[in-house]
């Protein structure tokens, strides 16, 4: 079988990381990026979920608040108030 190389550039802290986490398995990083391919060509996707950020801003439950506050807002029921600074805001 043919073979090709793929060229990637990556965090060095990461890279030594994987590194390390491959050898503690008994891989080679080579050999853990090839289980990752054949994993993708066999379940024709990303074999893990992606999402966008782990910040709790983007949770199911605080998006449901926002949401329900939005909407109480434009029924009219919120107060309007004055910002209140912080010292040392400006």
């Amino acid at each position: 079988m043919a073979q090709a190389t793929i060229s990637a550039r990556i965090d060095a802290n990461d890279k030594t990381e994987f590194d390390l986490f491959c050898s503690n398995v008994g891989l080679n990083s080579s050999a853990a990026i090839n289980l990752f391919v054949k994993a993708v060509l066999r379940e024709k996707r990303i074999p893990f979920e992606i999402s966008m950020s782990q910040d709790p801003f983007y949770n199911e439950a605080n998006q449901a608040y926002v949401l329900k506050s939005v909407r109480e807002l434009r029924e009219g029921k919120g107060q309007r108030h004055e910002l209140i600074e912080e010292e040392g805001d400006e």
